[in-house]
């Protein structure tokens, strides 16, 4: 055993021995380490922002995209954001020890269904800080130990992070061992990290397509896919078009670097003609690049032919697909070839499409006349959210308190012996 094997498995053999104290913490004990967290971090924000710095210096030298910086880089604002999303959670519901269902068998048995804590979480993700926050806030206070993996974008940002919150959660009489980070940047200690059965029950990887593949591929711990959102906006031939152009422009420029952010538009040819060049105006004014399909380019000048390979492109960037179809049939069988089953949406006035849609897309948050960046946690109501998951086993779409619980049962009984 090397040296990084070592220290990636001491890390994980204490979040698993804090995970058996967690488990049966009370509501109140969870929610006075989640507050604790919050006021250390908004008292530590100055030395968190330093250690930021030098994260956001050396992604400026390592070529980072802006829209790459973005989702790196923390202010005083940014750093409440993350406070405040933990005082989000000490208001929700705690989900261990709900009962979910109960009933009574012929023979006298009482049989439920209560949820509990998967355990102990691994999570891998990439250059934004804020996941180190919310995942440990999300995990605590669904009873789990959590074993945090960040990118080395932002190395020195999660080592300071950490530091502060799982020394506040310590003080305020949670177990040692309960929030753990791997600050060693090898690929080898993710790897490492893959492959701990033994400690870990779970693995969420959270970043782009790249990193998910290699944990889906890689791993021996079972795995929740999650965010992979090449995400389209369907404009129908029945669209408000003053209502669709806002929608796109929020669905793509608000934030390009997320995964509800979409990377495609389908527009209907017969608004085409005098919907392109409105919004591709408008986007153009916003530094988006299109690359168009050979009809968008007839109403649309400026813009690149597009590739095969770009609608299927996450590009995560102020880069937009663009393409004409004949029909909501079209679309659909678009959006069925080349989507991640991520979020999408229509813009129609028609009832009948609009329930097509919403029936025949398969994909974790399916909209009607809506901006896909409301696919989030906080949006949805759940406080922070630990990913989005796009699978189907377990849990599928923004990830809070409840998905990050399992059901065990149990069973009354008064002597009954099976005959």
């Amino acid at each position: 055993m090397n040296e990084i094997e070592a220290a990636v498995i001491e890390k994980a053999k204490r979040a698993k021995s804090a995970a058996r104290a967690l488990a049966y913490l009370s509501t109140a004990a969870k929610n006075a380490a989640l507050t604790a967290m919050a006021e250390a971090l908004e008292a530590s924000s100055g030395a968190i922002i330093e250690a930021n710095a030098r994260d956001l210096e050396a992604g400026k030298e390592k070529g980072l995209s802006g829209a790459l910086l973005d989702r790196l880089m923390l202010n005083e604002a940014r750093v409440k954001e993350m406070a405040d999303g933990l005082r989000d959670v000490v208001r929700l519901p705690d989900p261990v020890g709900e009962v979910v269902a109960m009933w009574r068998r012929p023979n006298g048995l009482e049989v439920g269904q209560v949820r509990v804590p998967l355990g102990v979480i691994g999570m891998i993700y990439e250059a934004r800080p804020n996941v180190t926050v919310d995942a440990a806030g999300l995990c605590l206070k669904a009873g789990n130990a959590v074993v945090l993996r960040g990118g080395s974008e932002a190395i020195h940002s999660n080592i300071a992070i950490t530091r502060v919150i799982a020394g506040a959660a310590h003080e305020a009489g949670l177990p040692e061992g309960a929030i753990e980070f791997i600050d060693r940047t090898e690929r080898e200690a993710a790897q490492v990290l893959m492959r701990l059965n033994e400690y870990l029950d779970v693995l969420i990887p959270r970043g782009g397509a790249g990193l998910i593949q290699t944990v889906v591929k890689t791993a021996t711990v079972p795995v929740i896919e999650t965010g992979i959102g090449n995400c389209h906006v369907y404009v129908d031939e029945f669209a408000d078009l003053t209502m669709a152009e806002p929608i796109i422009i929020n669905a793509k420029c608000q934030r390009p670097g997320v995964c509800n952010a979409i990377e495609t538009l389908l527009v209907h040819e017969k608004v085409a003609p005098s919907f392109l060049p409105v919004i591709a105006d408008s986007l153009k004014r916003r530094g988006v690049e299109i690359r168009g399909c050979p009809e968008t380019l007839k109403y649309v000048s400026w813009a690149r032919p597009a590739t095969e390979e770009d609608w299927y492109t996450e590009f995560l960037d102020l880069v937009l697909a663009v393409r004409v179809v004949a029909g909501i049939d079209e679309a659909l069988d678009h959006i069925y070839r080349y989507g991640t089953k991520h979020s999408e949406a229509i813009v129609t006035k028609s009832y009948f499409n609009a329930r097509r849609f919403l029936r025949e897309v398969d994909a974790a948050a399916v909209y009607v006349n809506a901006s896909t960046r409301f696919t989030d946690g906080g949006q949805f109501g759940f406080g922070a959210e630990i990913g989005i998951s796009t699978q189907k086993l377990h849990a599928r779409g923004p990830m809070g308190l409840k998905e990050l619980t399992a059901i065990k049962y149990i069973v009354y009984g008064e002597g009954q012996v099976r005959q």
